[in-house]
């Protein structure tokens, strides 16, 4: 009887081409794992690993399991990524990006550069730009944050924080935005700060530089940049309840439609920006497909959940009638294939002088040498990706604005 490990061959190869593996025989290797997508050169697989999934891909410099066991299965890992302890299916992790022991992430998560979670934490559907960095103890599921310039200047989710994405109705027409698409991808924007033991009821905006004190619960956009805000808990409450009421209806699709719009804009940033910097890493073309599959599943989830919520909808009113009616064409709008607003001057411009910058360099140095005359026309860009998405929702739905009321 052979009493090795399952994937043993495949351990052996691993050790060969540089992996260092304490305990190899502690390891699971799934016999889908294909190890030519595995970088030998400063990976680390401490024991208890299990490395699931056709698509995973770890670079160089990964280190995973220094805390606890890891589980990945179909995640894609960029160079010196630091996965402590738990389990992550299905997600993105760019350079240095790193989790504590006890991690669920689980699919549709796209961590940017050197953002990080300490123990305990839960993520779904969750986008986290570069530096952005979450407490012990937090569930951060439906939802995207920017803001932050370095590790020492970073958007801070405090400890046992909770993004409550889950309605009585049974609705997950959620995502919040923390900080925004076109302005947070120049990482020039002041950090975010949300307070520990507090939450946010999706689907929320909140501008960059906000300081939310410890303990609130937000329940409404914060949408000017720089605020301070304790939110008071509500006064004692006692009445009929009336299930799929929906009073909120236009702000909440207006939120969902402004947060399709961002993803939309992420991934032209990705195909346009980004791309020449994968290319230049060790499996960086696979990471960078990664990343454009996750968002392409963002925009599903997000499409999926709001034809969901349209079908309970009263049509009583002018806007649910409306809403009820043209769901699926707004949804469509963001579908794979769809026509994206074209870049304008602003755009191209944009991209050209990058591009001229960008010979060699990496990425987050890049970015942020660049002139504020430069990263204007980057926004301007972005902007308009978006802002033309929701004028065509509009178009469909005129009872609802949707109108980004931020600018």
């Amino acid at each position: 009887m052979d009493l090795r490990p399952r994937g043993h061959g495949k351990v052996v190869r691993l050790m060969e081409k540089g992996v260092t593996v304490p305990n190899p025989s502690s390891l699971d290797i799934g016999d889908e794992v294909d190890v030519a997508r595995i970088s030998g050169e400063g990976v680390v697989l401490y024991p208890g690993c299990r490395i699931y999934g056709a698509k995973t891909v770890i670079s160089r410099g990964v280190e995973l399991g220094a805390e606890a066991p890891v589980t990945i299965d179909d995640c894609r890992l960029g160079p010196k990524v630091e996965l402590k302890g738990g389990y992550f299916k299905q997600s993105v992790f760019l350079e240095k990006a790193n989790m504590g022991l006890g991690a669920q992430v689980r699919e549709g998560c796209l961590l940017e550069e050197e953002a990080s979670g300490a123990h305990c934490v839960g993520l779904k559907q969750t986008i986290l730009f570069p530096f952005v960095t979450l407490g012990s103890l937090v569930n951060f599921c439906d939802c995207l944050m920017a803001g932050g310039t370095s590790r020492k200047d970073h958007s801070e989710v405090g400890s046992s924080y909770i993004h409550f994405n889950y309605t009585p109705d049974g609705d997950k027409t959620t995502p919040s935005l923390f900080g925004d698409v076109p302005r947070g991808v120049m990482l020039d924007r002041p950090p975010i700060f949300l307070g520990g033991q507090g939450g946010a009821v999706g689907p929320v905006r909140v501008g960059f530089g906000t300081v939310v004190a410890a303990g609130s619960i937000l329940r409404h956009d914060i949408l000017a940049d720089g605020r301070l805000v304790a939110a008071a808990a509500p006064p004692r409450l006692e009445r009929e309840h009336r299930p799929r009421s929906y009073r909120n209806l236009e702000r909440i699709v207006r939120n969902n439609v402004i947060y399709l719009a961002g993803l939309v804009a992420l991934e032209e940033w990705y195909r346009n920006v980004r791309q020449p910097f994968f290319a230049g890493q060790h499996l960086g073309e696979l990471v960078y497909a990664g990343a454009l599959e996750i968002l392409g599943m963002a925009k599903e989830e997000r499409a999926k959940r709001l034809l969901a919520m349209a079908e309970k909808v009263p049509a009583a009113e002018p806007a649910g009638k409306e809403f009820r009616k043209r769901a699926a064409e707004i949804c469509a709008l963001f579908a794979p294939g769809a026509a994206v607003p074209g870049a304008g001057p602003e755009g191209v411009e944009f991209v050209t002088a990058l591009r001229a910058m960008a010979a060699g360099g990496e990425y987050i140095p890049t970015i942020q040498g660049l002139t504020p005359e430069v990263s204007r026309k980057g926004v301007q860009w972005l902007q308009a990706i978006a802002d033309g998405l929701c004028r065509q929702a509009a178009a469909l739905v005129p009872a609802i604005d949707f109108s980004d009321d931020r600018l």
